[in-house]
């Protein structure tokens, strides 16, 4: 049976989201035909909107100026702590933990030649200049754990200026989790992350 071909446009532009298959789509689309007119031109002009979203010029991050809100809290700016991140939705989860008060690099993937992505891609050459200009004294390597990740941790780290401190997270057991059902990379992590009891 031929569908409408608003309706398969319209499930076609919503498959192109990551997780959402052919026939989720559908269902999404086919839910909001029963939509009011007034909530689908909101829903249109949300959407649309986003073509005018802005990446803060110093860290990445999502801003409505050239600069965003973490970037010109004065606060953290003077910190004189970085945290490195590999994505957006990095920086949201340790943003949302409030346990970091500095400011933020997003460097929008990994090192990975294989793919063409190198240190001129992440601008690593920017993230250097930052470190220098900004006099930060501690940077906080928050890349997750993989050969990629691993390697531009590493990088990073070998480019940084020696008189400034730097730290990796700790990965390893979650709260709750138990050893039994934790596989052997995680374990080892944990036993690399150990710290001396107080």
């Amino acid at each position: 049976m031929e569908l409408p071909e608003i309706i398969q446009e319209a499930s076609k532009s919503f498959s192109r989201l990551s997780g959402v298959g052919e026939k989720t789509a559908l269902r999404q689309v086919f839910q909001m035909t029963k939509w009011s007119k007034e909530n689908l031109l909101e829903m249109s002009n949300n959407i649309q909107a986003l073509i005018d979203l802005k990446y803060c010029q110093q860290c990445g991050f999502f801003a409505e100026t050239e600069i965003c809100h973490i970037c010109s809290d004065e606060s953290r700016s003077c910190s004189g702590q970085i945290c490195i991140v590999e994505k957006i939705t990095d920086c949201l989860a340790i943003e949302n933990s409030s346990a970091f008060k500095g400011t933020y690099y997003i460097l929008g993937g990994v090192l990975n030649p294989l793919l063409g992505i190198g240190p001129k891609e992440l601008k690593l050459d920017i993230l250097k200049d930052k470190i220098i200009n900004q006099k930060i004294e501690e940077v906080v390597i928050a890349i997750n754990p993989s050969v990629e990740g691993d390697a531009t941790s590493s990088y990073i780290h070998s480019m940084i200026p020696e008189n400034v401190k730097v730290d990796r997270i700790g990965f390893g057991i979650p709260i709750g989790g138990s050893l039994e059902y934790l596989d052997s990379v995680t374990i080892s992590k944990a036993l690399e992350n150990k710290r001396l009891m107080s």
